[in-house]
């Protein structure tokens, strides 16, 4: 009945998505004009126009269709647009954001507020978290069936268990038992592997159930690109507005203050970074200047970044103002980056003759004081003639992130899976040499290696003797260095929020932050570049090397669950196969006729034709008779296994009796090298 209540309840949200759409959209057509973006603009404008008069808002419905006036006589041109017209747009625009903004209805004393649905903008968002819980939904299926099927066994038992009370059949009852005792064994099985597979769906499920707290980075960038526009629009100065890291999601409070600092920080960097026109050609430099923004993850912290190629700081002025202050003794030759730390600790910022000579002034004020509300810092890098870099770094009280789940020395630990590069399996004997050498032999070069046990366990004990230092290497990279960590076994991927450690908890610096399991434990969540740095700081680090290839054919995996498709490629390329995936049988029939393969890991239940089909129709092909084929299936019945012996399959792996190291020895034993 809330719709009742407040008729444009809804009309609010698709009115504000639509005033961002249309102001983001008006200020790419300003850098790279085209008919594309005249079309995008012209459906924004129809569609808000056709909402708003459902509506009876006729002072927004009129502007959007004013906007479509302006626009259509360009549709189809490549040229830009007139100044005067791309005023306009953003004029009727401005004037729409006001109209809907007047909308807004504060909750009354007498009706509680009622929560309005989320944007489409996290549209995407939910979608993915409703297929999770359809997924999570799925596997409770085999926990149903398996409950039916322990009834019935249930049953079986207590036939069983008269039928010997009385002693009957005896030579009977001994074989009943025994299929009873087997049946209970793969049903255990069954459950087992159910189990594991819903536990980590709702794992996933709740991952990104938090993750839909946290906003992205790029919520913030059409404002910014919006203030760059005006400020070198009044300034008569060309700029253009360059972002990235638009994912990187993080709390919506964090990241509205640092917008409003940054608001100010490329206003400043327009107007007194960059040089006229004029002034740039005779500096070499294009007459367009540009404003990039940045937005990293590194670890626990945040980093925001502008970045201009303007003129950068003028050190002389900055001097002579410091001097005329008493900050800086008259005839002292302090270090450039002395007076620039003036700008932000001095004082000098506040000066106006400071603003008129250098700039940023307030911008550095707000820049700074946002930073020590967030418990963060801000730097300025200054390239004289050249620009210049305002920093903010805030550590992140949230962070929505996908993991790749390790365990190391009995501690399971998450690391963040944008720095994973690939996993590659070691035996015993390989991860004893990489580990007393501290380097490994990857993709043609020598790495540095470590295992993760020495930063992770007690003191950095080495692991007890007898057991494996890492029976699988991690490479990851951060800060443009690739390094190796050992870890004893992969757990599979999540999405998690990572939150910092509490203060009074200190971490090692390959910590970067704790998340909650399913079970409300803590886990850790470790930072790339803390692990750089700790590999690098082993002494057994060296130089890389190449080292000779030892090619192979590789391998197609055919499954229709995403989630097996990448746990199955994660197994094969630990052991050094390269793999390609499909999604079906048919579209795997397809690849085959265009590559060389060495074997084929295919699933049997799946969409249009099944495994048993996908083997025999390849064992009936002349061009893919001799690649053989495993067929990896949760089907555990003898008659499923000699229907995939007739089709042609060259093994049968059962996933609730998965082991990895039998699906590799029937590889090793298949494939041809």
């Amino acid at each position: 009945m809330a719709e009742a209540r407040d008729p444009l309840r809804y009309f609010r949200i698709e009115a504000r998505e639509l005033v961002d759409q249309i102001s983001a959209a008006v200020l790419d057509l300003d850098q790279q004009p085209g008919p594309d973006l005249v079309a995008r603009l012209l459906r924004y404008a129809h569609t808000l126009k056709g909402a708003a008069r459902v509506v009876k808002q006729t002072e927004i419905a009129d502007r959007a269709h004013t906007l479509e006036e302006v626009l259509v006589p360009h549709r189809g041109e490549d040229a830009a647009l007139p100044a005067g017209e791309m005023r306009e747009l953003l004029r009727l625009n401005d004037e729409i954001a006001r109209f809907v903004g007047a909308l807004e209805k504060p909750a009354s004393i007498e009706t509680p507020a009622v929560e309005e649905p989320p944007p489409r903008a996290v549209t995407a968002d939910l979608d993915e978290l409703l297929d999770a819980i359809g997924e999570a939904n799925a596997r409770i299926a085999p926990l149903r069936d398996g409950s039916r099927e322990l009834a019935r066994m249930h049953r079986s038992a207590e036939a069983l268990g008269d039928r010997l009370r009385t002693g009957r059949d005896p030579a009977g009852s001994r074989g009943a038992v025994q299929r009873l005792a087997g049946d209970l064994a793969a049903l255990g099985r069954r459950i087992t592997d159910a189990v594991d597979q819903v536990e980590h769906q709702l794992d996933e499920v709740r991952g990104r159930a938090e993750g839909l707290r946290l906003s992205a980075a790029g919520t913030i960038f059409t404002a910014l690109h919006r203030a760059v526009h005006d400020a070198a629009e009044a300034e008569g100065k060309h700029v253009r507005f360059v972002a990235s890291g638009a994912q990187t999601r993080m709390g919506p409070h964090l990241l509205n203050q640092v917008s409003g600092a940054f608001l100010h920080v490329v206003r400043n960097a327009v107007v007194h970074g960059i040089e006229a026109e004029a002034q740039r050609r005779a500096a070499g430099k294009p007459a367009e200047g540009t404003i990039t923004v940045e937005v990293e993850r590194r670890g626990r912290w945040a980093h925001f970044r502008c970045t201009d190629d303007g003129r950068g700081f003028d050190l002389t002025a900055l001097r002579r103002v410091a001097e005329a202050r008493g900050l800086l003794a008259p005839g002292r030759e302090p270090e450039p980056q002395e007076l620039i730390d003036l700008v932000l600790h001095g004082g000098v910022s506040t000066s106006g003759s400071v603003t008129e000579v250098a700039g940023r002034g307030i911008g550095m004020d707000v820049a700074r004081d946002v930073a020590a509300q967030l418990g963060g810092s801000v730097a300025i890098r200054n390239r004289p003639g050249q620009g210049a870099t305002v920093e903010i770094v805030v550590p992140l009280t949230l962070l929505s992130m996908n993991g790749l789940v390790v365990e190391a020395g009995g501690t399971v630990a998450t690391m963040p899976l944008d720095a994973v590069r690939r996993c590659v399996r070691l035996p015993g004997e390989d991860a004893a040499t990489a580990t007393a050498a501290g380097r490994l032999a990857h993709d043609g070069q020598v790495v540095p290696f470590l295992p993760l046990s020495r930063t992770i366990g007690p003191a950095g004990d080495n692991p007890p003797a007898g057991r494996p230092a890492g029976a699988v290497a991690v490479v990851l990279t951060a800060d443009e260095q690739t390094v190796a960590v050992g870890v004893d076994r992969l757990a599979g991927t999540t999405t998690l929020v990572a939150r910092p450690l509490p203060d009074l908890a200190p971490a090692a610096p390959v910590i970067g932050g704790v998340a909650i399991d399913l079970n409300g434990n803590p886990r850790l969540v470790l930072d790339a570049h803390g692990l750089v740095a700790a590999v690098h700081a082993d002494p057994g680090r060296i130089e890389t090397a190449r080292e000779p290839e030892k090619p192979h054919r590789p391998i197609l995996v055919v499954d229709d669950s995403l989630t097996t498709r990448m746990l199955e490629r994660s197994i094969l390329e630990s052991a050094g196969y390269e793999v390609d995936l499909a999604a079906s049988a048919e579209e795997a029939l397809e690849m085959a006729h265009g590559r060389d393969y060495g074997l084929f890991l295919t699933d049997i239940d799946m969409p249009g034709m099944d495994g048993f089909t996908f083997v025999a129709r390849a064992r009936a092909d002349p061009e893919l008779a001799a690649v053989p084929a495993i067929l990896v299936s949760s089907r555990a019945s003898a008659e499923d296994r000699r229907r995939g012996e007739e089709a042609g399959a060259a093994a049968y792996v059962v996933k609730g009796e998965f082991n990895q190291e039998e699906l590799l020895a029937h590889i090793r034993r298949l494939i041809l090298r």
